[in-house]
């Protein structure tokens, strides 16, 4: 069986540590525990990892975040990977930093990311790693806040959160969605 796990952030320096691109640490730390070096191609970067049996595509799309939905709608018919195997991660203010809550499916929250994903694939049917990076900001500094840099707070406990990230995407290619929720989500 073959997955597309898409780690949604922004490329370029400028955007490397900072709270919107959780999606794209998400995708290191998976290739990371499987050892899976990325390769440029085309949309974003790519690797391919192993999991019991499980095929995992990674990818970090090189199209911005307002634009995701490209790499992501490319990447599954390149690969032949049904719609029930793919997995967005992405950030979500509305989750205290350290939450993660997968879904199956749902609205996009107000994420330009996952609305461009779901405007594209022409559903809301697919599942989605929200990694909660807190709401610390006031009135119209939400693109400040997760546009910024973690705190030293926030950037000691992330290893923790990417390591749990990381075991919620194995047991859900290998457990399913429901078990997995219930072990992962929240925690």
């Amino acid at each position: 069986m073959k997955y597309l796990i898409a780690g949604l952030g922004n490329i370029g320096d400028e955007y490397a540590d900072t709270r919107h691109n959780i999606g794209f640490k998400v995708a290191d730390a998976l290739s990371g525990a499987s050892d899976a070096l990325y390769k440029s191609e085309r949309y974003g970067d790519v690797s391919r990892a192993k999991f019991r049996g499980r095929t995992l595509i990674i990818l970090k799309p090189n199209t911005y975040m307002n634009l995701s939905g490209k790499a992501v709608r490319y990447w599954l018919q390149e690969e032949k990977i049904p719609l029930e195997n793919l997995l967005v991660v992405t950030d979500d203010t509305a989750l205290p930093f350290g939450k993660q809550r997968l879904r199956t499916k749902g609205s996009d929250g107000g994420h330009n990311g996952l609305k461009n994903i779901t405007e594209l694939l022409g559903t809301q049917e697919y599942a989605r790693l929200r990694m909660g990076i807190g709401n610390d900001f006031g009135p119209g500094q939400l693109v400040q806040y997760v546009l910024g840099p973690w705190t030293e707070e926030q950037h000691e406990g992330l290893k923790d959160r990417l390591d749990i990230a990381v075991k919620t995407i194995h047991s859900l290619v290998t457990a399913g969605p429901a078990l997995t929720m219930t072990r992962f989500n929240n925690k």
